[in-house]
């Protein structure tokens, strides 16, 4: 099992020397933004009932929702193409999955609110 381990290590360690990326500023990014991104949806869906704009809660958690992805594309060097498809599939596929949870907030608020 530690073998195992090191192995996942060594090969996890090791993107950042053939792509320029380093591993933990990108964990770091993606987990850190968490809350950030949910603050922003929250406030998102509080300005939507208050019939307030929605522009800039929505900026911001497209920001906090893409920043990780944003330092690998800035930061990284000699990416495969292949990585920039997965990365936009996978924002294509969080932006429709926050926009069917807004949609489900906004509509649950709107049923307890009568």
């Amino acid at each position: 099992m530690q073998e195992l381990v090191e192995l996942v290590q060594n090969w996890f360690y090791g993107l950042s020397e053939n792509y320029g990326v380093n591993p933990i500023i990108f964990g770091s990014i993606y987990v850190g933004a968490i809350p950030f991104f949910s603050l922003s949806i929250a406030w998102l869906v509080n300005n939507y009932r208050k019939e307030q704009s929605i522009v800039l809660p929505a900026v911001s958690a497209v920001i906090f929702f893409i920043s990780a992805y944003l330092y690998l594309m800035i930061a990284g060097e000699n990416v495969p193409f292949w990585v920039y498809g997965l990365v936009l599939l996978m924002i294509a596929y969080g932006a429709w999955s926050t926009i069917q949870k807004v949609k489900s907030r906004i509509h649950h608020r709107e049923e307890t609110d009568q």
